[in-house]
C-alpha cells in the first residue's frame, strides 16, 4: 500500500527544501509543491490566517515512519501537518512506481 501525504509549509522555499530531501533520501517517490495554500486554523488560543505552500508526497507504507521522522526534523513548525490518506486504488504503473521509489535505507 502507498499513501498520498500532506505536509504544510510556510513558503516555497521550505517546500522545495523538504522536497529534494525527502525525494534525495528515498522516502518519497515524488512531492507535488502547490504554492498559494491559505490556512485559517487555531493555534494556542487565536486564529490566524496564513499563506502556506502545501506538499503532496507519494510514499509508500515502508517509508511512512522514516517520511514523517524526517518532516519533523526538516520543518520550522513546532507540530507540523503531517496527515497520510491511504491509496486505495490508481493506475497500476504510478502505484509500483511509487513502491520502487520509496524506499528507507537500510542502516
Amino acid at each position: 500500500m502507498s499513501f498520498l501525504v500532506y505536509v504544510t509549509v510556510p513558503d516555497e522555499t521550505l517546500a522545495g527544501e523538504l522536497a529534494h530531501a525527502l525525494v534525495g533520501e528515498g522516502l518519497a517517490a515524488g512531492v507535488n509543491i502547490l504554492p498559494g495554500a491559505r490556512s485559517i486554523y487555531r493555534w494556542r488560543g487565536e486564529v490566524h490566517d496564513t499563506a502556506e505552500c502545501l506538499l503532496l508526497a507519494q510514499v509508500s507504507r515502508a517509508a511512512l515512519p522514516a517520511f514523517e521522522m524526517a518532516v519533523k526534523r526538516l520543518h520550522s513548525y513546532e507540530v507540523p501537518c503531517i496527515v497520510a490518506v491511504p491509496i486505495e486504488a490508481g493506475h497500476e504503473p504510478f502505484l509500483n512506481w511509487i513502491q520502487e521509489n520509496s524506499r528507507p535505507t537500510s542502516s
